[in-house]
């Protein structure tokens, strides 16, 4: 794990998040396993920094749903099920339909994407987008997810609504941090990672509505297919025809994103 100086500019509340940060990034990894327990004592020595700030992070990771609580043994990695990947997916799809619904009925008229605020911030959502496809064909997991949740969040931005943002970036820390645990036991991902990022963008970009919301609901039913895949003992049906292009993947294929 990364360490920290300690310097006395660096405020509590910044070493507080930093250190969120970290230990998000290490379960976001598979380095820190579900199930795994720790002291807020063990944190603050491994960090070589003082109780209060560890503390306050682990109890900021534990409302977001990353760890849980025990008062007498300390904290643990929360430990998710297939069922609780498919209702984060539910979820999601539920939120991203209306999302849908309200570019195809006029009432995000403003997001024109030849507008020059929201064609500049499709612009950085799509090098995103660039970003994640080679992670993606390269097989680099750790990479590929720093990338993917900065494009999403960063999508989401655009329609200019926080709250909404949030929701759907905790959302997905929590469903790669879900499904992390299995992909690692693939023995080589690459051509089975989803890769069709720069594809929704286009898709936006060029107001084709009915295409960017095919490619996310292929993106959620093929991620479910592999976790599922994965859970039940197998690596998965193989690899997604077409994604090595980065295209959207086949109907029945594996992805994961």
């Amino acid at each position: 794990m990364p360490g920290f100086s300690g310097s006395g500019s660096v405020t509590r509340s910044t070493l507080r998040q930093q250190i969120a940060d970290a230990l998000r990034d290490e379960v976001l990894a598979g380095r820190l396993q579900p199930g795994q327990e720790f002291t807020v004592k063990e944190i603050a020595d491994q960090y070589g920094v003082s109780a209060t700030p560890v503390r306050e992070a682990l109890v900021d990771l534990s409302a977001q749903g990353l760890l849980d609580a025990d008062q007498h043994r300390g904290f643990r990695v929360h430990e998710y099920s297939v069922d609780d990947f498919r209702g984060m997916i539910e979820a999601r799809t539920l939120v991203t339909d209306g999302m849908f619904h309200a570019l195809t009925d006029g009432r995000m008229a403003h997001l024109r994407p030849d507008a020059p605020p929201v064609a500049a911030a499709l612009a950085g959502v799509r090098r995103r987008g660039e970003e994640a496809r080679r992670a993606a064909l390269a097989g680099e997991v750790t990479v590929l997810i720093g990338y993917d949740l900065r494009f999403w969040r960063e999508l989401g931005s655009v329609f200019g609504n926080p709250y909404l943002t949030d929701f759907l970036h905790r959302l997905r820390v929590r469903a790669w941090m879900c499904v992390v645990q299995h992909l690692r036991r693939l023995p080589d991902p690459r051509g089975r990672l989803w890769a069709a990022h720069t594809d929704l963008v286009d898709a936006l970009v060029g107001r084709d509505a009915d295409s960017a919301r095919a490619i996310v609901e292929s993106y959620d039913a093929h991620a479910l297919s592999l976790v599922e895949g994965l859970t039940g003992g197998g690596v998965g049906k193989g690899p997604a025809p077409g994604s090595a292009q980065g295209e959207p993947p086949a109907p029945g294929a594996d992805t994961l994103s």
